[in-house]
């Protein structure tokens, strides 16, 4: 059996830098089909306190950054990533910044059903390039659907208090493990990489782990 080395992924659907990682991160799996990484997503709000309903994004971005030329200068570099990404992010359509407790108790549950990756795709595709409010519960249950998990039963999952606690105290957690922004990655339980890494990086990782994991004596 091959090893395995566990890869978490602390991140937030409304981070840009964390679609621009996980983009990145893609890209140097994909170059090297067997690697041994197993990954699970972890929940970091990057605004825990945002009202429930969410805000408008121009007044979010404004308040955040102070002032409309302030945001403007935050963007240009996740502008400028995003394109040598080539992704196609649509800042003029997202309307809304929502409050993604919600879009991480999904993660959580699609976690159960091992759809993590692909709803975290799904969030990211929805939020940036369609400009869909992944606060809203009729959006969150069609992600869900579009990735073969049961709609009805996820809204009624949404409906309720299930594991909002959970996801609250995992986010506190890693805060106090020392995160404080994201995507971070942490490799092996060990190794916290921070940041929208490029690939290269990833396949130096990936190959110096799989060098160690062959030069070590079969269990």
């Amino acid at each position: 059996m091959t090893q395995t080395v566990k890869l978490d992924i602390m991140s937030d659907p409304i981070c840009p830098w964390c679609y621009i990682g996980k983009t990145h991160l893609d890209k140097a799996l994909a170059a090297t089909p067997d690697h041994p990484f197993i990954i699970e997503w972890h929940p970091f709000q990057l605004n825990p306190d945002m009202p429930v309903e969410g805000m408008d994004r121009r007044e979010y971005l404004e308040r955040k950054f102070g002032g409309k030329d302030g945001a403007i200068r935050a963007y240009a570099p996740v502008v400028e990533h995003a394109e040598n990404a080539g992704l196609g992010i649509d800042f003029e359509g997202m309307k809304r910044t929502p409050n993604t407790l919600d879009a991480h108790r999904l993660i959580h549950w699609a976690g159960i059903e091992n759809k993590q990756n692909a709803i975290v795709d799904a969030l990211f595709q929805a939020y940036f390039v369609q400009g869909r409010d992944i606060g809203d519960h009729e959006v969150l249950a069609d992600i869900a659907d579009s990735q073969g998990m049961d709609a009805a039963v996820v809204m009624k999952l949404l409906k309720s208090d299930a594991d909002r606690t959970d996801i609250s105290n995992r986010d506190a957690h890693s805060r106090q493990m020392g995160v404080t922004s994201v995507p971070t990655f942490i490799v092996a339980n060990q190794h916290a990489v921070p940041g929208a890494q490029p690939p290269e990086m990833w396949e130096r990782v990936i190959g110096e782990i799989m060098s160690q994991i062959e030069a070590s004596p079969a269990k």
